[in-house]
Order: structure tokens, then sequence, then C-alpha cells
């Protein structure tokens, strides 16, 4: 049986160089502003139509095509947020604070702290807000400890794995709002004035081109299928894959990011609709490559692990999602078998 070599930094130092010397760190500029003036054009486009069929209920086809440049929107913050857009950090901060405040609702400075410390350490129990027991639970210690509701929940999170996503939408803007206490003064002046102008705006929109009970339906559909395009965009990334154990051996940045991470195969349709998400090794692995570097990187990641003897996890999406709902459906199991035996 062949020894992999040891888990130093070192592992990682060689694919680093590799990924330099190939120019995928470089910033791609000119992409984003077209990709930004494009999504930029969709939400007037949509705006304008709300305005002229609003009065009829036709306009709720509409919502569906919102709730979609409303994701490809908050990919832009997402983008911005690791500085893959530009290399002037007032840059990257002003486009997330306009891509995520003012147009989604969302605080950018919440969203760019929780999802550091989950770059930081994905899937460790300790150190990943992401897998903190919550709505969902993602290990049996914490299925263990949940009773009442929150023990029924667990109980069949894989069922409801999905109809919870479309709330995902709602609760991102009221953890936003909450972090506000958070916040220095000045940051905390910014982020909420653009939250507010956010919501001021986006009723004002609904009422003013529709009628009360086409605007209710239509924010409803909107957010709804908003919070499940995201969810279908995180949810297979890192569920079900490995989780560090705080007491066991310490990996490198390599192993850490490489083996509790998945890759989605797929063309151009999969990158544009996971917002290259679907790249999530490489994307863990260099944060601030831009995006459409990060399927440029996926050959040379792959056969540095395969030289390693790394596992490197990809598949197609539909198991993305079987992978991910069997673990959660997992951790459930012993509490649905007390219910059994009970």
């Amino acid at each position: 049986m062949t020894q992999s070599p040891p888990r130093t930094s070192s592992e990682f130092t060689s694919l680093l160089r590799e990924v330099k010397e190939q120019d995928l760190l470089r910033r791609r500029t000119s992409w984003y502003a077209r990709a930004i003036a494009a999504n930029a054009l969709g939400l007037v486009a949509v705006v304008a139509g709300m305005a002229l069929i609003g009065d009829s209920w036709w306009v709720l086809v509409l919502a569906p095509v919102l709730a979609v440049l409303s994701a490809r929107t908050a990919f832009i913050g997402h983008d911005a947020g690791h500085a893959q857009i530009s290399a002037d950090r007032a840059t990257n901060r002003r486009l997330g604070l306009i891509h995520g405040n003012l147009l989604l609702g969302m605080s950018y400075a919440w969203w760019n702290e929780k999802h550091n410390r989950h770059h930081a350490n994905p899937n460790h129990i300790d150190k990943d807000p992401d897998v903190a027991a919550d709505v969902l639970v993602f290990t049996g210690h914490q299925a263990a400890t949940r009773a009442g509701f929150r023990a029924w929940l667990t109980r069949h999170q894989a069922w409801l794995f999905f109809p919870l996503t479309l709330l995902e939408g709602v609760a991102l803007k009221l953890h936003g709002l909450r972090d506000l206490r958070r916040q220095s003064g000045r940051e905390r002046l910014v982020e909420g004035t653009l939250l507010v102008a956010h919501l001021a705006g986006y009723v004002t929109l609904l009422l003013t081109t529709m009628p009360i009970a086409h605007a209710l339906a239509f924010a409803a559909l909107h957010q709804a299928l908003f919070g499940l395009h995201l969810g279908m965009a995180f949810a297979p990334n890192h569920k079900g894959m490995k989780m560090p154990d705080p007491a066991g051996e310490q990996w490198g940045h390599l192993r850490r990011q490489v083996l509790t991470s998945r890759n989605i195969r797929g063309g151009p349709l999969t990158d544009w609709l996971l917002g290259g998400l679907n790249y999530q090794i490489e994307h863990h692995l260099f944060p601030n490559m831009p995006r459409p570097h990060l399927r440029l990187a996926r050959p040379i990641v792959r056969s540095h692990c395969r030289a390693l003897g790394i596992p490197y996890t990809e598949t197609g999406l539909v198991d993305s999602y079987r992978q991910a709902l069997r673990h959660l459906h997992e951790v459930g199991e012993p509490l649905r078998a007390g219910d059994a035996r009970g």
C-alpha cells in the first residue's frame, strides 16, 4: 500500500506555484464588468415588465425570473467578498454593499464575516458556522441534544431540507439585520441605511406596479424561489463530506479544503446556475481566484491530488443532492430509532 506524503503545507505550495504560473489568480475585471452589466440589464427588464403587466396575474411569471437574477446578484456579492473582482478592497466592498445590502437586503458585512470563518475551517464542528446546530444538525452528537420540536425537525430533516430552503432568502435578511448590533458605528450606519433602502424600494416597487394581492403573491413566490435557488447552489458543496475531528489529526490547507469539499460535474449551464460554486474544491483552495478561472484550475488541482493520493470528490448534480440528503437522514436515524423503540 502506497504511503501518502507528509501532511504539510508543502503539499499546497507546489500547487499554488503552478496555478500562479498559469496566471489563474489574475483578476478578470472585464469579465465581471460584463456579468454585472448583464445582470443589471436583466433586473431593469424585469422591473419594466412588472410595470407593464402588473395589473395581470401574468406578472407572477416574472417572479421566478427575478429569483434567478437575485441569485446571480448574490453570486456577484459573494465574489466581491472574496476579492475576486478587484484588487482594491474598497471597490470590492462597494460592489458587495450594492449587490448585497441594496439589491438583496442581505448584510454584506454579516455574510463576509460568517463566510470567511467557514472558509478557514470548512465542516469543522467547533469553528465552521455553517455546521453549527440550528434548524438542521450535521452530527450524531448534535442530534442527541435535540428535544421537542427540534427533535422532530432532526428526525425528518432530510425530507424537510428543500422545503426549508424556501425560507432561506428571508432568513438571510433577518440574520443580517440582527448583525447590525455587532457592527461598529460607521459600518452599522452604512449597512443599515442600505438595508432600509432596499426594503423601502422593494415594497414601493411592488405596490406601485401591481394590486396588493398580486404584490403579496409576487413577493412570496420571488423570495421562496430565491431561497430555493441559493439552497440548491450551496447544498452540494460540503454536506456529507468529511468533518475534521477537533481532537484528531490536524490537516494542512490542501487536505482541509479538498477532503471537506465536493465538486459538481457539468457544462456552462451548471457553471451559470451554480455561480461557479460547482468548482467548490478549487474555490476553497483559492478563494480569490476569479470565477471564470475555476474551471481552468480544476484539471491542475485534480492531477495534483491524484499524485498525492488525496481523494478528489466530484459527482453529478442530482447525485450530490442524494449524498447530502443521505447524510442528513443518517444523522436523524438515532432519533427515529428511539421513536420506534418507544
